[in-house]
């Protein structure tokens, strides 16, 4: 069954962001290039409004300013002296209270969920429990919330993003004094290119890299792509070595691929007959879960344990949940949104001279690039004629591959 949106195929128009971030990131700088790029403030402090927040507890301002003599907008928030830590709990209610657009609140879900799970690695505390200091200031509420306001607004398809730079030294923090990059920062670059070229400093701040972590979709050079508009958000500070400027690059490109949206599911679970597990899947699977997977886990108090990874079609994600939790000893879930790219993907049946056989094919844009035959299909004829189940595949694989 596909779940792929009916506007998104081969040929179709994309609208690309990338990341040029040769001199670091931070919340500020992101929102700032956005505003360059042509969102309006108005719009920003409208959508931004909704979160359910007092309005006089910030005010926003953006200004034209300089770093090492090239332009670029400059973004800040200032709020009062007195602010709460939140939890990460509290400043997910607050998201999903509020009236922003469905899209919107998933990026900045998408962005604090990484965050809390970096401070919980870094702390040695279940995500829940997570107290954000700093990112948890309305300054960066409006930075991260903000910034997947004007992804929205610009009609973003797809974010890419260069080599972040490590930078070095110390920063304080509510923590005390910590080494550059700060711990939850240095979690969240885990899978992405850093490199050390640049000089002293904090250059990558944690809500700078966790928009990375969870938005970006690729790293390296700039993707294929017609540019169109070019962006420059200033950071706060002005370091000698080079303009403290976060660049961003929109263009356009042709979709190759077919691309969808789905939740992940997971659990974690340390206290249930194994046996019970094969069944969970069995049935996860009939209800329309794209994919179900085991992981182990070594748990607290030395428990082992497994991970529970549901993929969950659009429509489906209740019904799947509701089995999780009926159907094991997990009290609850996570679930967050993913996007995917794959493959066009068919059941065709073919004649080949082991007989008709059901097989998988898997196209890009029309062109076959390759064939799976059916399991079920090609034990059958190894059983009837007697034949090894690896020449059974050989065989199907060349004659259908060979047409």
């Amino acid at each position: 069954m596909s779940f792929v949106d009916p506007n998104s195929h081969y040929g179709v128009i994309l609208k690309i962001l990338y990341f040029d971030c040769f001199a670091g990131i931070s919340g500020d700088m992101t929102i700032g290039a956005l505003l360059d790029l042509g969102v309006p403030l108005e719009t920003l402090r409208t959508e931004l409004a909704k979160l359910p927040l007092p309005l006089s507890a910030y005010r926003l301002e953006a200004a034209r300013t300089t770093r090492h003599g090239i332009g670029a907008t400059q973004f800040t928030v200032h709020v009062g002296e007195h602010q709460p830590h939140r939890h990460y709990r509290d400043i997910a209610g607050l998201i999903e209270e509020s009236g922003l657009a469905e899209k919107v609140k998933e990026k900045a879900q998408r962005v604090f969920f990484r965050l809390a799970e970096a401070e919980a690695r870094v702390h040695g505390v279940e995500i829940g429990h997570v107290h954000f200091h700093e990112v948890g200031g309305i300054d960066s509420i409006v930075d991260i919330v903000g910034t997947a306001v004007c992804l929205d607004y610009l009609g973003i398809d797809e974010i890419h993003a260069s080599p972040l730079p490590l930078g070095s030294g110390y920063v304080e923090t509510a923590h005390g004094r910590l080494p550059v990059p700060a711990p939850a920062t240095a979690e969240l670059l885990k899978g992405i290119p850093v490199h050390g070229d640049i000089g002293p400093g904090e250059r990558v701040t944690p809500t700078g890299a966790a928009i990375i972590a969870a938005l970006a979709e690729g790293f390296g050079r700039a993707p294929a792509m017609t540019v169109g508009r070019i962006g420059a958000g200033a950071g706060s500070k002005d370091f000698d070595d080079l303009p403290n400027i976060l660049r961003l690059v929109i263009g356009e490109t042709s979709a190759t691929l077919d691309r969808d949206e789905i939740q992940v599911v997971e659990t974690h679970i340390d206290d249930m007959n194994p046996e019970i597990l094969g069944f969970l899947m069995e049935r996860l699977l009939a209800a329309g879960a794209l994919d179900v997977a085991f992981s182990p886990l070594q748990m607290k108090k030395n428990r082992p344990a497994v991970k529970l990874t549901v993929l969950s079609p659009p429509g489906r994600l209740d019904e799947l949940v509701r089995l999780v939790l009926t159907e094991s000893t997990a009290a609850g879930v996570r679930y967050y949104p993913a996007r995917r790219l794959k493959l066009e993907r068919a059941v065709e049946e073919r004649d080949t001279s082991l007989g008709r056989v059901r097989i998988k094919t898997f196209r890009s844009g029309g062109t076959l690039l390759r064939v799976a035959p059916e399991f079920e299909e090609c034990r059958r004829i190894a059983v009837e004629r007697k034949l090894p189940l690896r020449e059974v595949y050989a065989i199907i694989e060349r004659e259908v591959a060979g047409r």
